[in-house]
């Protein structure tokens, strides 16, 4: 085992790129709780804290302070962005990286047509520092946070890995997509490379414990995070982006899975690592194969709170579509994967979040 920074003989480690961030949170505690004495590793996490709260005086993110207090374990944290090569060579000098789950990227679709050259810089140039920092260090075995926005306006649903790609409505969804087709050119030139990029669909719910949630910077761009602090008094009322869609009531309809079985689903990922001659780059789409309309997902929050969401319908928002939702068969077959949690579950854990800290990380 390699010596690391502290002096200290340091266990084989996972680097979770934006792991003080809302999915990646839950994956390193996902992590963390289901470790093996067996199969002990370290995990690191690399975050420039732009969608993370740290609070003054503290070392790490308030996120990574819950789980450390939560699991009993240790995590390891550095203040970097992924496009500093510097500061991420220090990293892999530091520590004995197995594998990379990256997670760190700008990720509203509004926003991002807005900021089309901050996306760009973050998503596709910090990826490839990030790559290059990689091969640098002999580390091959990547899991890629992607997105079902990489489908553009489907084409039929549900949507399975072989919809086409490409045809995309913002470049949030153009970056995800440029990422990987680099992915898979890396892997076509060099065979060392085992990526797996994990398409998922609309993350919602919190950590079972209450402790652990979604707190993003300003109005919230997803509709959950949105929905509940507009239930615990935090915001007015919810804005609709369009009610003039073709779906069950006029608004978007999109697939939601729980940040817990999002969290499961990487993990898995981890394993194919250990299958003998697997290498190259591979897509699987994570959801639940069942779409909600923004309505049904007040009514099901309201449900599950008792608090009422009032909202009111304005113009769509640019770079959304319709309706989308997952054949979520290869994950299945591939990860033994299937969604668990259901949209109860999903509520019921999202205002467990958000009534025990409705400030989020900052109460």
């Amino acid at each position: 085992m390699k010596p690391g920074c502290n002096g200290t003989t340091m266990h084989p480690a996972i680097l979770v790129t934006g792991g003080a961030g809302y999915v990646g949170s839950h994956t390193v505690i996902s992590l963390l709780e289901n470790q093996s004495e067996a199969d002990p590793f370290d995990i690191v996490v690399v975050d420039n804290l732009s969608n993370a709260y740290r609070a003054e005086g503290q070392k790490k993110p308030e996120a990574l302070v819950r789980i450390e207090e939560l699991t009993g374990k240790t995590i390891y944290f550095y203040h970097a962005d992924i496009r500093d090569a510097k500061a991420l060579s220090n990293i892999f000098e530091n520590h004995k990286i197995d594998s990379v789950i990256h997670f760190a990227a700008l990720k509203a679709v509004g926003e991002s047509v807005q900021k089309p050259l901050e996306y760009y810089q973050a998503n596709i140039t910090g990826t490839c520092t990030l790559f290059e920092t990689m091969r640098k260090y002999g580390v091959y075995k990547l899991v890629y946070s992607s997105s079902c926005t990489v489908y553009g306006e489907p084409q039929s649903l549900p949507m399975n890995e072989a919809h086409p790609t490409g045809d995309l409505t913002s470049p949030y969804g153009k970056s995800k997509y440029f990422c990987e087709e680099i992915m898979k050119d890396l892997c076509l030139s060099d065979q060392s490379w085992a990526i797996i990029s994990l398409r998922y669909f609309n993350p919602v719910g919190a950590h079972h414990s209450g402790r652990i949630g979604e707190d993003p910077m300003g109005i919230p761009n997803n509709l959950m995070p949105y929905i509940s602090q507009v239930a615990v008094g935090r915001l007015p009322e919810l804005q609709v982006f369009g009610n003039d869609y073709k779906t069950v009531d006029g608004t978007g309809v999109r697939d939601y899975v729980h940040v817990a079985d999002l969290a499961d689903g990487h993990a898995r990922a981890l394993k194919l690592f250990r299958q003998p001659g697997f290498n190259g780059f591979h897509a699987i789409n994570l959801g639940t194969g069942t779409g909600y309309s923004v309505l049904q997902m007040v009514k099901a929050f309201e449900e599950a709170s008792g608090r009422s969401v009032p909202y009111r319908v304005v113009g769509r928002r640019a770079g959304d579509v319709a309706a989308n939702y997952a054949d979520v068969a290869l994950a299945a077959r591939l990860l033994a994967w299937r969604a668990t949690r259901d949209l109860p579950d999903m509520c019921r854990d999202t205002w467990r979040w958000q009534r025990d800290n409705p400030k989020g990380y900052q109460a």
